[in-house]
């Protein structure tokens, strides 16, 4: 679509054009669209592309928010007035087997890049739900999957391409820009550049991947949870651990405790070995179901994950790091599950989500406790808005206390002021501030989201 007129060749769809709100609605995933409103949505066909319209953007004095897959919870990259850049056509993905290192666009899926390795004997620790684009996902560190061996996936980033804010295109690695690739590897939203290329180190795929799980009625958890603990704490780097509290998937309404242990290992024997301390879990004889040791394939994975956040929902989402443990966080959340208005929705914990280099000081992504939360409201009727937001929000302020910082990717920057700053580590964030200054001192691109662009 051109509507609203060109500037040389860039697509532009300005504010009061026809079927600019049909285009600014495409640029959010969630059902529950933002009221808030671009002057401008340039949909970039390339790195040029991408360049020029920060230059226009410069040259008109309107800060520049940035759309890849368009998966954030709040619809962070639409921001009321100003220029938004679609990456959504930057969808390269091209594979070195010989080097282990791939070069992706930052529209490229999770699902897409795993296909792309899939049958090279090489992986990379794409997010859960495979629908979501690496740009943000990467950009805001990637929790991803097999965390304890393969760690955050910025990690594995080495190198960018990148516009900066005088519409320049730069590469960025540990030696050249070195500081911009430091914040292109966890600065999320706040980024004073546009990510355009990712160079990727891939990691050898694992034989197998084999899956256990338990589960257990809601009245379980505080048992549940300081067993989850305790196994985290022997199980082998390549287990990932993780807790879903939730409905349970029969039918019968019935609110569960859900623990599995996903292995990704060389050989069945060698899974069978790694999963011995969750197989010898003291509680099994409780559970209301039992996986054990099935084999499973990175699609299936996917496709699980998927069918929990499905295109067309509407969704909430809030975060918490704390280093009180499982056993403080999860109890106190499974009541809150408990009252939610939607079946639907669940927390979603884990110990230890982002494994190797906990705290590297060569990256802006921060590591802010020994466990993870993450609440989310799902349901149907825009009617029941405010009743889940509602929830959700009482759920999350209710642990807050055992706190120590939030997931920039997840996490409602809405919720209140101090939430972008308590996403980073102090020294992070200081140096987030100071390289802003330095990369885009004219603010050209629009900074965290400020309570004051709050509109929808």
């Amino acid at each position: 679509m051109s509507a609203g007129g060109q500037a040389g060749e860039l697509e532009l769809v300005r504010r009061g054009d026809p079927g600019y709100e049909e285009v600014r609605a495409g640029m959010v995933w969630n059902a529950r669209k933002p009221a808030r409103s671009p002057e401008v949505i340039v949909r970039a066909a390339d790195e040029r592309d991408v360049a020029r319209a920060v230059r226009l953007a410069r040259s008109a004095g309107m800060p520049v928010a940035v759309r890849a897959g368009g998966h954030n919870w709040i619809g962070c990259s639409l921001r009321e007035g100003g220029m938004l850049i679609d990456l959504s056509r930057l969808r390269g993905c091209a594979v070195d087997a010989a080097s282990g290192t791939a070069v992706v666009g930052p529209a490229v899926t999770g699902r897409e890049l795993a296909a792309a390795l899939a049958g090279r004997d090489l992986a990379f620790p794409v997010g859960h739900c495979g629908s979501v684009a690496v740009g943000g996902y990467l950009t805001s560190g990637g929790l991803g999957w097999n965390p304890g061996a393969w760690g955050p996936a910025c990690g594995g980033v080495v190198g960018v391409e990148a516009v900066t804010a005088d519409g320049e295109l730069v590469r960025c690695d540990e030696r050249d820009n070195a500081d911009l690739f430091w914040a292109a590897r966890g600065a999320g939203a706040g980024l004073f550049a546009v990510v355009t290329r990712f160079r990727l180190a891939l990691r050898r795929a694992p034989a197998v991947i084999v899956r256990s799980a338990y589960v257990f009625a809601l009245e379980e958890v505080e048992r549940v949870a300081s067993w989850v603990e305790e196994v985290a704490a022997v199980l082998p780097a390549p287990v990932e651990l993780s807790v879903i509290v939730g409905t349970q998937a029969d039918g019968s309404g019935r609110k569960v405790v859900s623990v599995t242990a996903t292995c990704f290992a060389g050989s069945r024997e060698e899974a069978g070995r790694s999963l011995e301390a969750f197989a010898a879990c003291p509680w099994a004889g409780r559970a209301l179901e039992r996986t054990r040791e099935e084999p499973v394939g990175f699609d299936a994975l996917l496709d699980a994950s998927d069918g929990v956040w499905r295109h067309g929902d509407r969704c909430a989402a809030d975060t918490l790091w704390s280093e009180r443990g499982l056993a403080a966080v999860l109890p106190p959340l499974a009541r809150e599950l408990a009252r939610a208005p939607s079946d639907r929705s669940l927390v979603l914990a884990s110990p230890a989500p982002a494994g190797p280099g906990r705290g590297a000081a060569d990256m802006a992504f921060s590591v802010l406790g020994s466990s993870y939360v993450v609440g989310y409201a799902i349901w149907d009727d825009p009617a029941d808005d405010a009743a889940n937001e509602g929830w959700l929000r009482t759920a999350m302020d209710g642990v807050a206390p055992l706190g120590s910082g939030h997931y920039i990717a997840e996490t409602d920057l809405l919720a209140g002021p101090d939430r972008v700053r308590r996403s980073f580590a102090p020294a992070a964030w200081e140096r987030l501030g100071r390289l802003r200054g330095r990369w885009d001192p004219d603010g050209v691109f629009a900074p965290f989201p400020r309570e004051a662009w709050r509109s929808g």
